[in-house]
């Protein structure tokens, strides 16, 4: 189930799902990044002084990014009563980490 959290300027959707921001229909972060402690933060809040979190290329406001972290815990929450889920988790990162290793 998807959670919509806003519409950008050129009308495509940021939305969570599952564990990822989705905006326009493909995968744009995995994680939020708070502005104070990203690269560019200079520029972002020259740009968007209302930001306080980036989800990838896209601004959040503080109560945008609440809204996502709410939608976060519950898709970890389900991710953890899932015994399938919780097999694939294991899987994604066992195979992250063979290929950090260099063994694919």
């Amino acid at each position: 189930m998807a959670t919509l959290i806003k519409t950008t300027q050129d009308g495509r959707k940021l939305e969570v799902v599952g564990l990822a921001i989705i905006l326009g229909g493909r995968l744009e972060a995995s994680e939020l990044i708070e502005v104070k402690h990203h690269p560019y933060r200079r520029t972002i809040l020259a740009t968007v002084p209302e930001a306080t979190h980036m989800a990838g290329r896209v601004p959040l406001t503080r109560a945008e990014a609440e809204i996502v972290l709410a939608a976060f815990n519950k898709a970890e929450a389900d991710v953890l009563g899932n015994p399938v889920a919780i097999h694939e988790r294991f899987r994604i990162a066992a195979m992250t980490k063979a290929r950090e290793q260099g063994i694919e």
